[in-house]
């Protein structure tokens, strides 16, 4: 587990940079795709729920430090969100196209809504999504889009990232 972790988080590191500086230059609304959320959602899917956690953990500190968020608010996003994937391990068997997709829209709409929520608790000083803007609508057609490919890509490395009683 902790290789999966390890490797998850490496990656996840990659996808935040290329998110962070790369596609940032080719943002459309604002929307971004969220590399490092496909890549907590399949660690989780895959591993499970501890797995998912630890990824989403690690992965979301990371991110805290690359942004300008508070420390600790991508951190709580991504656990969460690799809690909620990985109970669902193993549930559903939709193939290698449109689970990946549901999946990560799915996680995107929850990242949302979690942001609204803290937004709210914390009185307009973090950040939330309009679900009114088509920002945060691209961002999930855009994850889910990506998601596939990048699962697909994922899975070349099923060694690193897989734990071996999931073959």
């Amino acid at each position: 587990m902790a290789k999966n972790v390890f490797w998850g988080t490496l990656f996840a590191l990659v996808a935040g940079l290329l998110q962070s500086t790369l596609f940032a230059r080719l943002s459309v609304y604002h929307a971004i795709p969220d590399l490092v959320l496909v890549i907590i959602v399949f660690s989780a899917y895959i591993n499970g729920t501890m797995t998912g956690q630890l990824t989403g953990f690690f992965s979301g500190l990371m991110l805290d430090f690359i942004s300008a968020a508070p420390l600790g608010f991508n951190t709580l996003i991504r656990t969460l969100i690799g809690a909620a994937v990985g109970l669902m391990k193993g549930t559903f068997f939709l193939g290698r196209v449109i689970l990946p997709i549901i999946l990560c829209a799915c996680a995107t709409l929850f990242k949302a809504g979690l942001y609204s929520l803290l937004h709210i608790l914390f009185a307009g000083a973090l950040p939330a999504y309009a679900f009114d803007s088509p920002a945060l609508w691209l961002e999930a057609g855009l994850n889910a889009l990506l998601a596939p490919i990048l699962f697909a890509f994922l899975r070349l490395f099923s060694s690193l990232l897989i734990g071996r009683r999931d073959y």
